[in-house]
Formats: structure tokens, sequence, C-alpha cells
């Protein structure tokens, strides 16, 4: 990553992705000076479980392949550039297999992931 005391810039290709609930992420700018927002490039390899979030607000977008989200028990086909609002509180999944861009608000904290 490179940072300026304005900006920072990162190529996501040059993350190592980390296991996650429903495949592999590749997460930037999660920095400790950074609570606002984070981005996640996100290859869904597997049927997530559904979870949510108590204080973040994540927006999908889906770049490859087609799918399903399941938002509070209603399953939506998506295919790319479907892009997704998913506020607090909402229990969602990606059901099939996609790469997704996530852009978590406030920045992503592992500590709010809940599931039933």
């Amino acid at each position: 990553m490179t940072a300026g005391p304005n900006y920072m810039i990162s190529r996501l290709d040059e993350i190592p992705a980390v296991p996650c609930p429903c495949g592999f992420a590749r997460r930037a700018f999660g920095t400790d000076d950074n609570k606002l927002a984070t981005v996640h490039l996100t290859d869904i390899t597997e049927d997530a479980r559904v979870h949510y979030h108590k204080h973040m607000t994540e927006i999908y977008v889906i770049l490859e392949g087609e799918g399903e989200m399941e938002l509070d028990g209603e399953r939506l086909p998506v295919s790319p550039l479907t892009s997704i609002f998913i506020k607090p509180g909402c229990r969602h999944r990606a059901i099939g297999r996609m790469r997704i861009l996530n852009i978590p608000i406030p920045a992503f904290d592992p500590d709010d992931e809940w599931f039933d």
C-alpha cells in the first residue's frame, strides 16, 4: 500500500487473500488509524452462512459470476454490476460462485460478525 498524509492507494491483486466465511478476501485500507471504510475483493467460493452486523453497513458490487443474495430471508438473483446496500441488522449471505467488491462502512471489524 502507498500512503500520503491525505490518501492511501492499494492494489487489491497484490494483497494476500485471507479466508472468510464465504471464500477468500483481499482487504485494503484496514489500518489502525482508518475507522471510516475498507474495500475487500472477495471470491465467493461456497455458499456463505447467514450472518449480520450490528454496526457495519456493507455495499456489495458483483464483478463476476452469478448467484443469489439472501437478504432477511428473501433470495434475489444477482449478476455482474448488481450492487446491494446491506444495512446493519440485515441477515444476509451470498449464494453461488462469484467475485465481489465489498465496501464495509465503518471499516471492517471482525468482531462485528454475528450468527443466529
